[in-house]
């Protein structure tokens, strides 16, 4: 689906997040240490989620549904207790639990709040939205070392 183009940097950014949810599955089959798995969570979290979510929520939110708001709000939420349950927590299973949230959370974006904003919002505001993720954005790059996933 085109994407329209106020957005799309947030569509790229989804598009890492997936990989970063294949990472880690990559990394569990093929039985990687627990730690290297963790420290990626927690790079890609701080260095790449919260800004991302930070975004959508200054910039997207006010133009949105409350209904759907909430249901992102509360995926942003279970999102950052995962990857901070990290430093607690030695289960191997919280990475899956991690991933196939990050997935699920990217998909209803993509497939539901994206659409219902690009069929809701007027041009004006679209070029808002644009001018004010141009001023914070800062593009996705796949800059991390330890590449466990190979």
């Amino acid at each position: 689906m085109k994407r329209n183009q106020n957005i799309v940097a947030l569509s790229r950014d989804h598009h890492f997040g997936l990989l970063c949810s294949w990472k880690i599955k990559k990394g569990m089959q093929s039985k990687i240490d627990f730690q290297r798995i963790k420290n990626y969570i927690q790079h890609f979290e701080s260095h790449h989620l919260r800004s991302h979510f930070e975004e959508e929520e200054n910039i997207l939110f006010p133009n949105s549904s409350e209904e759907i708001r909430k249901i992102i709000e509360n995926d942003h939420a279970k999102i950052r207790e995962l990857a901070e349950s990290l430093n607690h927590n030695e289960d191997e299973s919280i990475f899956l639990e991690f991933a196939d949230l990050l997935t699920a959370h990217i998909r209803f974006e993509e497939r539901v709040w994206f659409p219902a904003l690009e069929n809701t919002l007027s041009e004006d505001v679209w070029k808002e939205i644009g001018l004010a993720l141009d001023k914070i954005h800062i593009a996705e790059t796949d800059d991390y070392e330890d590449e466990f996933w190979r």
